[in-house]
Parts: structure tokens; C-alpha cells; sequence
């Protein structure tokens, strides 16, 4: 998979690219409502012997164009996008740098360098997809133009509601992990490094690996969840019971979360390790204990719970 990285002030230099058939978005999430857009261009490449591309932007136009409410954390951060989008298949996915000078584009402008200039023949994108200054241009006017075919994709809901990427980070901050789950199409995931932490959990029969995202996610709802997590150094996948929070029973000036898990019949020593963290289930929300006593019983609780929910997950 070839990645092109443009932004509004240089020219696009499309030496060596093919004519294509592209799917355009955001795409935060990759969910299924970003996976039906996806699939339909890449059934209208194979059909017609295009290229396989898919145009994303970074950072989100939010902060451009929202800074009240800008979106600063992913549930997919760029780095995990383009790993997916490989894994699909994709052969460019070109990255438009969302800058104020790409906001200032007119349509037209937009359309004639990085659509026609990318040498897109077919272009595919959800049914509200706008750009352009002040976002003027929509999927109507880019069914005007000639040099390439337009396909719009419909609303993906699973009820009445569409599934989206505003609604999935909804769900995982209210601990609807599992209708959260439902719309993303598959396990939410934090990729992450292993590092030194208090080493208390040691202490209470509680070893916790302590997970510093490697980059700028959406983290869910704070509180204890049933996981997983594979090493990625031996591809092994490991059952355990994880924690989002601020360890309130023991600090009152931890703003941060912090990422803990403490995994089932694992006495390895695995500091450094990337690791990438499966949440399957929210079982209850962080609470502070007066003392370790209350704290150690409701962990055995927790583990317990998270042991018979993950009994049939590989």
C-alpha cells in the first residue's frame, strides 16, 4: 500500500500513480457505516480494473474549524487507520494534512486538486460528506463534474439511529461498551507500550501491567472491564481484567487516567512490550474504597466476573 501525504500548499505530485476509484471521509472508527463506503469502492474498482484508494485527512477538521469542540483523541489514531486500510486491501490512501488553507479552498478548487488531480475516476463517499470552504460543496455538486463518476452511500443505522463515529465515543463514555462494540463492527482496541507503574497491585496479589498508549485515543467510560491483550512480540493473547482510572482509593491528584490489567495465570515479565488491549466488557464503574481490604474483595469479584465472561473468547 502506497501512502501519499498532500497538503494545500504544494502541488500534488502524482508521478507513478494509477487512475483509481476512491472512497473519501474521515473515517474515524473505520465502523461499519466507513466500512460500507469502503466496500462499495472497492467492488466498483474491481468492476471497472481501477485502483483501490481511500482519501483521509489529519488532524480532524475540528480543530480547524471547531476549537470550542475540537477532537483531539481517535478511536482509530492515523497510524491504526493505515495499518487497517493495508490489511483491506487498499492500495493508496492518500492523507490530506487539514490545515486553515485547505479550509479556505472553494469546491471547485478542492475538486480539481485532489480529486482530479489524484486521478480518481470513481469517487465513493457517505450521503453527508461536504468540503470545501465553509463545507459549500456536498455530494450533489460533485455529481457534476465529468472527469470522474460519483457514488453516494446511504445511511448505515442499526435501529433508527445512524451509526456513527460521534455515537460510538457516546457509548464507550457512558460504558455502553457492548452496543459501542456492536456499531464499531468489532472489539474496541488501545495499542500501547508497557511501563513502569507503582508496583502496588504485587503487593495485594493484584500484578497489573501498567499501558501507555502509544497514541492519542478515545479512552472509554473510567472503570474495570473483562480484556484481553496480545504481546506483540509473540502474538500471544492473554485473558484479564482491566482498569481505566485514577486509583482513587489511593491518590486524590491524578488527573490522567491510567490503564491497567492484570492478567490471568501470567507471571512474565513483559516491560517494554507493545501490547494492544481488547475491551470486551464494562463490569462496573471505578470506585474509591476506605482501605485495601474492601478494594482486594472487590477485585477477587471483578476477576471472577471477567473470567466467566471471556470463557468463550480465543
Amino acid at each position: 500500500m502506497e501512502i501519499i501525504r498532500l497538503n494545500a500548499t504544494d502541488p500534488i505530485d502524482m508521478n507513478g500513480i494509477q487512475e483509481n476509484a476512491t472512497a473519501i471521509g474521515f473515517f474515524d472508527g473505520l465502523h461499519r457505516g466507513h466500512l460500507n463506503v469502503i466496500k462499495k469502492m472497492m467492488k466498483i474498482a474491481e468492476e471497472k480494473q481501477l485502483k483501490k484508494a481511500v482519501m483521509t485527512f489529519d488532524p480532524h477538521p475540528s480543530v480547524v474549524l471547531n476549537p470550542k469542540h475540537q477532537r483531539t483523541t481517535y478511536l482509530t489514531p492515523l497510524e491504526i487507520k493505515l495499518d487497517m486500510l493495508e490489511e483491506m486491501g487498499v492500495d493508496y490512501v492518500f492523507v490530506v494534512n487539514f490545515s486553515s488553507n485547505l479550509a479556505k479552498l472553494e469546491p471547485d478548487e478542492f475538486v480539481q486538486k485532489y480529486i482530479i488531480g489524484a486521478k480518481v475516476k470513481e469517487l465513493v463517499s457517505g450521503f453527508d460528506y461536504t468540503y470545501g470552504r465553509k463545507g459549500q460543496g456536498n455530494t450533489t455538486t460533485l455529481n457534476k463534474y465529468d472527469e470522474f463518476n460519483m457514488t453516494t452511500v446511504g445511511k448505515y443505522a442499526l435501529t433508527d439511529e445512524k451509526v456513527s463515529t460521534t455515537s460510538i465515543q457516546h457509548k464507550l463514555a457512558e460504558g455502553d461498551l457492548e452496543q459501542a462494540n456492536i456499531e464499531l463492527g468489532r472489539t474496541y482496541t488501545i495499542t500501547g507500550v508497557v511501563v513502569q507503574g507503582e508496583k502496588r497491585g504485587r503487593t495485594i496479589g493484584f500484578p497489573t501491567a501498567n499501558i501507555e498508549a502509544s497514541y492519542k485515543y478515545f479512552l472509554p467510560k473510567n472503570g474495570v472491564y473483562s480484556v484481553t491483550l496480545k504481546v506483540h512480540s509473540t502474538g500471544k493473547i492473554h485473558k484479564g481484567v482491566g482498569n481505566i482510572g485514577v486509583k482513587p482509593t489511593f491518590h486524590d491528584d491524578i488527573v490522567k487516567p491510567i490503564i491497567e490489567v492484570h492478567l490471568f495465570d501470567f507471571n512474565e515479565t513483559i516491560y517494554g512490550e507493545s501490547v494492544t488491549i481488547y475491551f470486551h466488557h464494562y463490569l462496573r464503574p471505578e470506585v474509591k474504597y476506605e482501605g485495601i481490604g474492601p478494594l482486594v474483595e472487590q477485585m477477587e469479584i471483578d476477576r471472577e466476573n471477567a473470567k466467566k465472561l471471556l470463557e468463550d473468547i480465543d
